[in-house]
């Protein structure tokens, strides 16, 4: 088949379905995109992305993907009143060491990231957006070997059902697809799962941002401990907004009115959060969110697969949102679909699921692993080892600010969990702590919002 005569078919408008989109339109004479939602042209809330309600952040790793997608992203979303910066990580009893080298991350709500994305996607001549419809199946050969197309209905009156043709079908539908009941239908195995419970739940509310709050930072993330199952991420957003996410793992959860708001942010390890939201303006109502699972659906395990098919973005892996990689982390397969793409559709999506799993790794290791730390769940020798370790690392990254660079750089997806195991790294590892055990009780000592050292008492 000619290439001017194919069709590229992407399931679910979502950021992930947007950036493969965008790649697939080089390769594909028409791409389209199917969504559920009747799509706003501006920057609004959609049923299809409850969690985008809550905190977002686009880390610097997938800032710079996206940015080779769409040039002039970061300027046009700065434009839009979204604040470019770097915030405070607390962890480990008090606050890492503040720097600014890392690339600054961009602080926008995920409604006007996404709004913008989707702007220009449609901008593209080849692409098309089919919103208000429901994809009822995949269509196949005759000997199911080859996904031709799909079945499709549109949400309006009369509508029937009808069979859209495709040479590539890309299912972006997030964590809910259909993908491994179609499979089976079509006499395929379902990949299997690696589940990790972490039963959390979460409450955001929106709240008036003053330039001096919190010292000019523009994030605040609180990392949970075993002792404290307790997170937050506070970020500065478009419209001086801060969105304040708070977050408890095994069902130690915010309530949704004002004063269980306030209470939960009250038993975090550093008071920064609940002053904050006792002093500034609500902007509305705190809205719930939770999240039983981290998933990994293991395509890239399966040893057969239909050609014309692939799965991206949540549909692969979704991840404990408080972590904030999710966007970073499609974005990272999105580059990896390209890679496969350049070298031509021969056996691609085998070499596509295995291209993606790489990407995958990393944030899944890192997630997984702290996730069931905070379990509490037994684990071998070697585990407990590396946990016994990362605490002190992050003992350490409040005083040295090497360590403290070097955990951020692997948060932010710029480089492997193996560099925190270097010689040299746990060398600087255990002399700070050493430092620290001289030194009487640092713990209620922390280095404070904007550089300032306050001394507080845990409540």
């Amino acid at each position: 088949m000619e290439t001017q005569q194919r069709t590229a078919i992407v399931i679910g408008g979502s950021m992930a379905g947007l950036m493969a989109a965008r790649v697939l339109a080089d390769h594909f004479t028409r791409v389209v995109i199917l969504e559920r939602d009747v799509l706003s042209e501006v920057a609004a809330n959609r049923k299809g992305v409850p969690q985008g309600q809550h905190a977002h952040a686009l880390l610097g790793q997938g800032r710079r993907i996206m940015e080779q997608y769409f040039p002039g992203l970061t300027e046009s979303l700065i434009r839009q009143g979204a604040p470019l910066g770097h915030g405070r990580f607390f962890s480990g009893g008090g606050y890492f060491v503040r720097h600014t080298q890392t690339p600054p991350t961009l602080y926008v709500s995920r409604p006007c990231l996404e709004a913008e994305v989707r702007r220009r996607v449609r901008g593209i001549d080849n692409v098309e957006v089919i919103d208000g419809c429901d994809v009822l199946g995949l269509v196949a050969s005759e000997d199911c070997r080859r996904v031709t197309g799909v079945r499709l209905i549109r949400r309006s009156d009369g509508a029937t059902a009808e069979v859209l043709p495709a040479s590539l079908v890309v299912d972006a539908s997030g964590r809910g697809s259909r993908t491994p009941a179609w499979l089976e239908h079509l006499g395929y195995a379902a990949p299997a799962v690696d589940l990790v419970e972490v039963g959390m739940g979460y409450t955001s509310r929106l709240y008036a941002r003053k330039p001096d709050d919190l010292g000019g930072d523009l994030l605040i993330n609180i990392a949970p401990t075993p002792e404290n199952r307790r997170a937050s991420a506070v970020l500065a957003q478009e419209g001086d907004r801060w969105i304040v996410t708070l977050a408890g793992y095994f069902g130690v959860h915010p309530r949704v009115d004002d004063a269980g708001f306030r209470d939960f942010a009250r038993l975090l390890p550093t008071p920064d959060v609940y002053d904050l939201i006792s002093h500034a303006q609500p902007l509305s109502d705190p809205v719930p969110f939770k999240f039983p699972a981290n998933q990994r659906r293991r395509y890239e395990h399966l040893a057969r697969f239909p050609d014309g098919l692939l799965v991206i973005g949540d549909a692969i892996c979704s991840f404990t949102p408080i972590y904030g990689q999710g966007m970073s982390t499609a974005a990272m397969q999105v580059q990896a679909l390209q890679e496969c793409l350049v070298h031509g559709e021969a056996n691609l999506a085998r070499r596509f699921f295995r291209t993606a799993a790489k990407a995958i790794d990393i944030p899944w290791s890192l997630t997984v692993g702290n996730d069931r730390r905070l379990s509490g769940a037994s684990q071998p020798a070697p585990k407990r080892l590396l946990n016994w370790y990362m605490a002190r690392l992050q003992i350490a990254a409040r005083r040295d600010p090497e360590v403290a660079l070097a955990f951020l750089k692997v948060g932010s997806l710029f480089a492997p969990p193996a560099s925190l195991l270097t010689p040299r790294m746990i060398v600087r590892v255990l002399r700070a702590n050493l430092v620290r055990q001289g030194a009487g009780s640092p713990s209620l000592q922390q280095p404070a919002i904007g550089d300032r050292a306050e001394t507080w008492r845990r409540q």
